[in-house]
């Protein structure tokens, strides 16, 4: 369980208290929006009024003891900006803010953000590699050059064994799992037979998964 403090009761900031809260950590959240907060009281820890640009407010919240504290704000680059840099200045072990464009992140990033999360562009980017090919069922960003990919098994492997097609040296990427009517079977052994019916949950360099779909 950690303790995350939320900061902006956006659509996003009110669906990442929801997911953290679920998760059984304790969560408190923060608007300047008297009725946003109250609406929040169902799915929170603990919820304040005030605004996260104040710094005798954001002093008065102890953000010394949270695990992680995330900048949600959308919509005021500014006050995101300025709520960042605060976090850090009181102490804050870990600050996540939210950019809407590459020029936001650069600058959060300079003022005190630990790490920045692109929404936008990441769910972008998701469904172009989910929708942009047949072949892929979904996909998950590690980093920049790395992500975790669901893939229909290639035609040109089914009754073979991973030994038998050389996975990694040949194509340079890792079976984590292959998926069976929904059921997952984690770490295949070198001499699992590849199927039609099954797909395989892959980690590999991005590069390297697109020669592989093509």
């Amino acid at each position: 369980m950690k303790s995350v403090l939320i900061v902006g009761l956006g659509r996003f900031g009110r669906h990442l208290a929801r997911q953290f809260y679920l998760r059984d950590n304790e969560v408190m959240v923060i608007d300047i929006d008297e009725q946003i907060v109250n609406d929040a009281l169902s799915y929170v820890t603990n919820a304040q009024i005030g605004n996260a640009t104040n710094e005798a407010f954001i002093s008065s919240l102890g953000v010394r003891n949270f695990d992680i504290c995330i900048v949600a704000i959308g919509n005021d680059f500014q006050s995101s900006l300025e709520a960042t840099a605060l976090l850090k200045d009181m102490g804050a072990k870990f600050v996540v803010s939210r950019a809407c464009r590459d020029v936001q992140a650069k600058f959060l990033l300079r003022n005190g953000a630990d790490e920045v999360v692109y929404a936008e562009k990441e769910m972008a980017e998701r469904m172009a590699a989910k929708y942009g090919t047949d072949n892929i069922f979904d996909y998950v960003e590690l980093s920049d050059d790395y992500s975790i990919y669901e893939i229909a098994t290639p035609p040109s492997w089914y009754g073979k064994s991973i030994l038998q097609k050389a996975v990694r040296t040949k194509y340079h990427v890792s079976i984590l799992a292959t998926k069976e009517h929904g059921q997952i079977n984690p770490l295949p052994k070198p001499e699992h037979i590849f199927t039609p019916t099954e797909t395989l949950i892959i980690m590999s360099h991005n590069d390297d998964m697109r020669k592989l779909v093509k």
